[in-house]
C-alpha cells in the first residue's frame, strides 16, 4: 500500500495542554492528538509539529504533517478526528502534500497574534485568551514603536534561557498593533521566532509604553542582543498561534 505525506490544520485551545511537545505527566497537544489519529490509523505514525508552542498558548491553525499507510481519505480523516478528539481541539482540513514535505521545516512564515485586554474589568467570555491590562494603553504609540521589529535582525534580546537556538537570527515581514474597543491586539509575521520571543516582544511594547523602558529605546534594546535589556515575558494566555504560511498548491484541502 503506498506512503501517503499527510498534513492536518489543527485549532486548540491551549488551556487543556501544557503546550505541544510530549511530556511526562502532563497533558499536551501533540500527545493527545497522536492518541486519537493512532486509534483511527490502527498504526504508529511521527508527528512533524510546525511549532513548540508553551503550555496555555493556544492555536487557531497549527499545521501537523505525518506519513501513513492508511488509505482513509482526507474528509473521512478530518470526521473521524473530530468525532476522536476532545473539546479543546478541532481539526480542520487535512490535505496530501508531496513526500518530502516537513510541517516545520518547509513553513515559509508564521503569523502570531498577543491580545490585550485593557480594561480594569474581567471579561468573563475572554478570560484565559487575554492578558488583562488596567493601565491605559496607546495603540498608536505601541504601532508606532513596533516597526523596529520589522526587518532580518539578531533577536538575543528577546529570547528566554532554554530555547537551545544556535543562530538567533529571524526576519520579521510584519508587526502591527491595533486597538478594537477594549482589545489591543500585537500582530507579527516572521520566518520563524525564538524561545518566549513573541511574549517578550509583546512585554517589551507594554513597558515601553507604561515607562518602564524608556521610549524610543526599541533599536538599541535589539541592538543590545542583551535578554536583560527588553522587558517583560508576557503570560501564556494572551498569545495565539494565528496561521503559518506553505508554498502549496491553492485547494486540496478536505474540509
Amino acid at each position: 500500500m503506498p506512503i501517503r505525506n499527510l498534513l492536518v490544520f489543527l485549532r486548540y485551545d491551549g488551556r487543556a495542554f501544557h503546550g505541544w511537545q510530549v511530556q511526562q505527566n502532563a497533558a499536551t497537544a501533540m500527545e493527545t492528538f497522536q492518541r486519537a489519529l493512532e486509534g483511527i490509523l490502527r498504526e504508529h505514525v511521527e508527528l512533524k509539529g510546525c511549532s513548540r508552542t508553551d503550555a496555555g498558548v493556544h492555536a487557531r491553525r497549527y499545521g501537523v504533517s505525518f506519513r501513513t499507510a492508511c488509505a482513509i481519505p482526507c474528509e473521512g480523516l478530518v470526521r473521524a478526528l473530530n468525532a476522536a478528539l476532545p473539546n479543546a481541539m478541532a481539526a480542520l482540513s487535512c490535505r496530501e502534500v508531496p513526500a518530502d514535505f516537513h510541517a516545520r521545516y518547509s513553513a515559509r512564515g508564521k503569523r502570531y497574534v498577543y491580545r490585550i485586554l485593557n480594561s480594569e474589568i474581567r471579561d468573563p467570555f475572554l478570560e484565559g485568551f487575554v492578558y488583562r491590562l488596567a493601565a491605559p494603553l496607546d495603540a498608536a504609540a505601541m504601532d508606532a514603536a513596533a516597526q523596529a521589529y520589522v526587518g532580518t535582525h539578531d533577536f538575543s534580546s528577546f529570547c528566554n534561557a532554554g530555547g537551545g537556538v544556535r543562530d538567533p537570527v529571524r526576519t520579521m515581514f510584519s508587526a502591527a498593533v491595533t486597538r478594537s474597543g477594549a482589545l489591543v491586539t500585537f500582530a507579527v509575521e516572521g520566518n520563524g521566532f525564538l524561545y518566549h520571543m513573541v511574549r517578550i516582544m509583546a512585554g517589551t511594547l507594554i513597558d515601553l509604553e507604561r515607562g518602564v523602558l524608556p521610549r524610543g529605546s526599541l533599536p538599541e534594546i535589539i541592538a543590545a542582543r542583551d535578554r536583560s535589556r527588553a522587558g517583560f515575558t508576557a503570560p501564556a494566555a494572551g498569545l495565539l498561534l494565528d496561521d503559518v504560511f506553505y508554498d502549496l498548491p491553492k485547494g486540496g484541502d478536505a474540509l
